[in-house]
């Protein structure tokens, strides 16, 4: 495992036409490239994790696994506007030396794939074998498979959507409230609306996971008790955990960023951009995700040429592309050894 730092010196003109003079991306790379450099597999990670996979996915990605280094150059690149290495609020702006703060530049998915771009080349990298990601990753990584059709043999995007839905924007614009509410929000210092940020992880919980995961968990034992509640606590607890290792300008800014997720955009249309994907590609989705539905699974199957699609059991709701280890195993190891891709099925389901 290798944890380092790419710095891209000269201006990048992002989506919104502001264009900064640098930037800097905190990565991670695993295992070793082969003489062919045919083996690199791109791991795409999600709103709040960072660029070490093994950390947040590690029944999938380590020794032993589906992506194993023994078998694969892995590279985990921490999204640009987060706080695990990448540039970010908290990084000072080379303009003013002092922190970004509320100053932040707006990335978009689109955005953070073309940051990208430029290490791919200095790490050597002309083709990667599968692209795989999650959520906010599963974003970034269409957007990739589309900005370069050539570029990807497989990918596999994950409880995912070819653009961010009113229903979902609804959820991050609500939590933004919360942040916004908080008396601290506009100061520019590092522990600014974190009181507000840990309410609104709460209000999150509720769309990653769905009522029946709440009641198998979080269900009272005590028929006779008025409160507080188990549930009460956990939402607490959330809060808790996340203050302990995120910020609230992190928060603030990833969740607009997801918000602008539309591959459309600039490209004729949504499903116009879907059908320039050249790379085999199975879309996974959770079919108790109440934020990222199967009615969105179903569209990019049906508009990324010759898709494969499934869908996983799970009690866990959109946090079970983190915790569906085996089923997600299964699914992809039996993609990628399959022979006849010429051949694929548009559709199917895992019961």
């Amino acid at each position: 495992m290798s944890h380092k730092t790419f710095s891209f010196q000269g201006s990048f003109e992002l989506e919104s036409g502001i264009v900064i003079p640098s930037y800097h991306l905190g990565f991670h790379t695993f295992g070793k490239m082969n003489a062919d450099k045919s083996n690199v597999v791109w791991v795409f990670h999600a709103l709040t994790a960072n660029s070490n996979p093994v950390d947040w996915w590690p029944g999938l990605v380590g020794e032993g696994y589906l992506i194993d280094p023994v078998k694969f150059f892995i590279v985990c690149v921490n999204m640009p506007g987060s706080c695990y290495g990448s540039l970010g609020p908290l990084s000072n702006n080379p303009l003013t030396s002092e922190p970004y703060y509320h100053q932040f530049p707006f990335f978009t998915p689109r955005d953070m794939i073309r940051a990208y771009q430029p290490l791919k080349d200095f790490l050597g990298i002309s083709k990667i074998k599968m692209g795989i990601g999650g959520s906010m990753g599963g974003q970034q990584l269409l957007e990739w498979a589309i900005e370069e059709p050539d570029l990807f043999e497989y990918i596999v995007p994950i409880a995912t959507n070819a653009f961010h839905s009113p229903w979902a924007r609804a959820f991050n614009a609500s939590q933004r409230h919360c942040i916004e509410l908080d008396p601290t929000w506009k100061q520019d210092d590092p522990g600014a609306g974190i009181t507000g940020m840990k309410v609104a992880r709460g209000l999150a919980l509720l769309s990653y996971r769905n009522q029946d995961t709440y009641n198998s968990n979080q269900a009272d034992t005590d028929l006779n008790s008025l409160g507080p509640f188990k549930s009460e606590s956990y939402q607490s607890y959330q809060g808790e955990k996340l203050a302990a290792r995120f910020n609230a300008f992190s928060y603030f800014n990833l969740s607009q960023s997801m918000d602008s997720h539309q591959v459309g955009r600039g490209r004729g249309s949504t499903t116009a951009a879907l059908k320039k994907i050249k790379a085999k590609t199975h879309i996974i989705g959770i079919r108790s995700d109440i934020l990222f539905t199967e009615k969105e699974q179903v569209f990019l199957a049906q508009n990324i040429p010759g898709a494969f699609f499934s869908m996983i059991p799970s009690t866990y709701g959109h946090d079970g592309f983190l915790l569906e280890y085996d089923a997600i195993s299964n699914i992809v190891s039996h993609f990628l050894t399959s022979e006849n891709h010429t051949l694929r099925s548009p559709v199917y389901t895992v019961n």
